[in-house]
């Protein structure tokens, strides 16, 4: 067994970092205006698209915390793996036919020709907000992993700001000088390293324990380890039938259908055919790669049998430094670092590209294809990276699954931005004041319901009212914070004139393209 680095280990990390930012910058190195700079001119095939939609929701968190949910329950989660499919599904078929219908670089330019540039900003801004805060836990997420393996307990607060500061900076150059283009082909290969990664830890746990997988298996079996669905009702439990294909989907419906982060790739493709079985695809691919890492962690259950740990977080780390041999723990520590950099290099560009085109453009009346919108664009890219770093190293640990963390931040807007987008499908007397109020009204209840055990720790007169919302599991979140959008703005509607499409100020007022 190992603990420390190896030459070879060192080789084979600084190997990947360096190629990775090479390749970068190389297949990014000539862009002509910020449209090519932010979805690639729309040339990027429908595969490289699915793997890099898979690739950018992959970050440490399915790396590291997934393991870590099936080592402290079962293989429950692949019911909301399971809704991410029907969510996509619904997206294909609802919101990207009408992003396809324009010349779109971000998903609020819909809102806008809907409601009115004020939606736009607004819902962009709820974007930036979200992701940034998110982005950042999955960037910490990484470094804990990565100081565990690469030094003791007594050096891991020195090493954690290390890491955090050697992945942020890399990750920003070649994303800075590579755009959409840089993203998408450096995430293939990120994608490629941590599934190798993952096979790599399933072999070595089957030698590693008595009797193989199959022991791991019947033990397993036995223990409820391999249970993966469960028809409970309660609203509590976050890995049921329920929560999973209903929540699962709203939730895919969201980060896929009303988040940049996402969005932005499928615009990159050739065709709405393309983005369309490119984005469903990515739910099938990722069903079987949670499947992979659920298993690991069965495996890591059996290997570990008895022995307590901090936080789930941990097991997997620690099975790396300790069963991992030299030159194979580079290639891991390379996965982990590749998980992440892939979905932290797509949130800059998107961020920026939120930035540029719903913000900055707007304001300036410059056009999109000229040379000053693609230098701002490269700057807004580079004060994001600056930004999701240093939010990276303010964040502190806690022994809430990293993943569980994320998700419940992405998840209190989530609900409000895919009701704007429904709102608008459905509703067609609202108007934007009815889509602002909606989603205000939304953010500000789901905001009460996911940090609610926060703000009675804080304010313990609030424990009688928000006790209720304390048990209500994160699938949830995005349901009913669109319910709540979509009912707040239809009620809204009924008080005053219907809109009319096309007319008044809230007209369509398309982006100028080329």
């Amino acid at each position: 067994m190992t603990s420390n680095f190896a030459a070879i280990d060192l080789v084979v990390l600084l190997a990947y970092l360096a190629g990775t930012t090479a390749l970068g910058m190389w297949v990014g190195r000539r862009q002509r205006d910020a449209r090519d700079y932010f979805v690639a001119d729309r040339a990027i095939p429908w595969g490289a698209v699915m793997f890099s939609v898979v690739a950018s929701e992959t970050s440490a968190l399915t790396f590291i915390s997934i393991p870590g949910l099936a080592w402290a329950g079962n293989l429950g989660f692949l019911q909301v793996a399971a809704g991410y499919i029907l969510g996509r599904i619904v997206v294909a078929n609802t919101l990207l036919p009408r992003y396809y219908e324009g010349e779109l670089v971000t998903a609020y330019t819909l809102l806008e020709k809907r409601f009115g540039l004020t939606t736009r900003r607004f819902t962009s801004i709820v974007f930036m907000v979200t992701r940034a805060m998110a982005d950042a836990v999955r960037v910490f997420a990484t470094a804990i992993p990565i100081a565990l393996i690469l030094g003791s307990s007594i050096r891991r607060e020195l090493l954690m700001p290390v890491a955090i500061l050697i992945l942020g900076v890399l990750t920003i150059i070649y994303t800075y000088r590579g755009g959409m283009k840089a993203v998408v082909w450096t995430e293939i290969v990120q994608a490629t390293v941590y599934l190798i990664g993952g096979i790599s830890a399933v072999v070595l746990i089957g030698h590693a324990v008595p009797g193989g997988w199959s022991a791991i298996i019947e033990t397993g079996r036995a223990a409820g380890k391999l249970d993966a669905i469960d028809f409970s009702t309660t609203l509590s439990k976050p890995h049921t039938v329920w929560a999973g294909l209903i929540g699962g989907a709203f939730l895919s419906m969201a980060s896929h259908g009303a988040d940049q982060l996402i969005v932005q790739r499928l615009l990159s493709s050739k065709s709405l055919r393309d983005a369309q079985k490119a984005i469903i695809g990515s739910g099938i691919v990722v069903f079987f790669q949670f499947a992979l890492f659920l298993m690991i962690g069965v495996g890591l259950w059996a290997l570990f049998a008895g022995r307590p740990f901090a936080a789930p977080d941990s097991v997997f780390p620690t099975f790396i430094v300790e069963y991992m041999p030299h030159g194979l723990l580079g290639l891991i520590v390379a996965a982990i670092v590749a998980a992440t950099m892939s979905t932290h290099s797509g949130a800059i560009n998107s961020l920026a590209a939120s930035a540029l085109h719903d913000i900055y453009l707007p304001i300036t009346g410059d056009r999109p294809d000229s040379a000053r919108a693609l230098r701002m664009g490269k700057l807004f890219a580079l004060g994001w990276g600056v930004v999701l770093t240093a939010g990276a190293l303010m964040f502190r640990e806690s022994g809430t699954p990293a993943v569980v963390v994320a998700l419940g931040i992405a998840s209190f807007t989530y609900g409000a931005l895919l009701g704007g987008f429904f709102l608008g499908l459905f509703v067609h007397r609202a108007r934007q004041r009815d889509a602002i109020t909606g989603m205000s009204i939304a953010i500000i209840i789901m905001a009460l319901i996911v940090f609610s055990k926060q703000f009675i720790a804080a304010f313990p007169g609030l424990a009688g009212p928000l006790s209720p919302f304390t048990g209500i599991a994160w699938p949830w979140y995005v349901l009913i914070g669109t319910v709540i959008t979509v009912g707040t703005g239809w009620l809204s509607s009924l008080f005053g004139p219907a809109r009319v499409v096309g007319a008044g100020p809230e007209a369509a007022r398309p982006e100028r393209v080329p």
